[in-house]
């Protein structure tokens, strides 16, 4: 029984890896999670510079999953570089490097000081507002996308996924906008903008007023972008967006998906991605699949 998926020329043993920002770098969860069993670790976003975040409270339960407006707080990339990699490095797993940043120098940067570092891949977050370009998303702008594209993949050495917002109203024309631009890969779906109120104190609930819903509720709207995107481009597609469970992640993959991506379910079941692991392997073997591409896009 074959559960191993190639991206980009990057093998995976299997087709399951974590959202960024839900997982760390994987030393949160290493008492919790075998890291040697997951196809990567996807990191929570990098930036050439350290950020702070966004005030509190920045986190809210909603039903059926949750809102975060943390503004992808990090230490920069020269902390990671020090202290991340080499801890990822000690497991047999595939390392994707997420990167953001607020303008098209902030993420060239970023890539560039990655380019020599022992990293598989690198995961761009397009969702990050462009200060240039008065806030609107980098990945809400298929010329913007193309572009950024592009130039990303002259200067990183690693192969590169694009992280798509899902904020647009036709995904299949910022999959091919990241494709022209030269992508190796696209993964989505990113949050959904969303906003929730407190009645009594009539405030809102988040500090930012608006923050990325993720979790359960969002999972058929993610499942139908990435049948839609796997169908517009002829580069893979790792899904992401309310994945609880390996019956949740069978789903993404039948729609299209090579790979994906475990998030929001981290913070309920800090094993879950390895539960869906054990979970591909048994339905696998009932089914009698031999092999995981038998399943990939099987659904037209």
């Amino acid at each position: 029984m074959n559960t191993r998926v190639t991206i980009a020329g990057v093998e995976w043993k299997n087709p399951v890896t974590t959202c960024s920002g839900t997982f760390g770098s994987g030393m949160e969860y290493g008492e919790f999670v075998d890291l040697n069993r997951l196809g990567a670790v996807t990191t929570k976003g990098v930036a050439s510079v350290p950020w702070e975040g966004n005030p509190a409270p920045r986190v809210a339960e909603v039903t059926s999953g949750m809102l975060n407006a943390v503004g992808l707080q990090n230490p920069g990339v020269d902390v990671y570089i020090r202290r991340e990699i080499p801890f990822l490095r000690q497991f047999d797993t595939n390392i994707i490097v997420n990167v953001c940043g607020h303008s098209p120098e902030e993420y060239l940067d970023c890539v560039e000081r990655l380019a020599d570092q022992p990293v598989d891949m690198l995961e761009i977050n397009i969702s990050c507002p462009n200060v240039k370009a008065g806030g609107l998303s980098f990945g809400q702008d298929p010329k913007g996308v193309e572009w950024i594209t592009a130039e990303i993949k002259k200067r990183a050495k690693q192969p590169v996924i694009m992280k798509l917002t899902p904020n647009v109203t036709d995904i299949t024309t910022i999959a091919k906008a990241a494709q022209e631009g030269g992508a190796d890969a696209i993964s989505l779906i990113n949050t959904l903008t969303a906003m929730k109120i407190d009645i009594h104190r009539r405030k809102f609930v988040l500090a930012n007023k608006t923050g990325g819903m993720s979790g359960p509720a969002v999972k058929p709207i993610a499942v139908r972008m990435v049948y839609q995107a796997a169908n517009a481009v002829q580069i893979p597609v790792i899904g992401m967006g309310g994945i609880m469970n390996a019956e949740d992640a069978i789903e993404f993959i039948m729609a299209g998906a090579t790979a994906v991506a475990v998030g929001t379910a981290n913070f309920t079941n800090p094993a879950a991605t390895t539960d869906i692991v054990d979970g591909l392997e048994t339905f696998m073997r009932e089914n009698h699949v031999e092999d995981i591409r038998e399943l990939i896009g099987c659904v037209r």
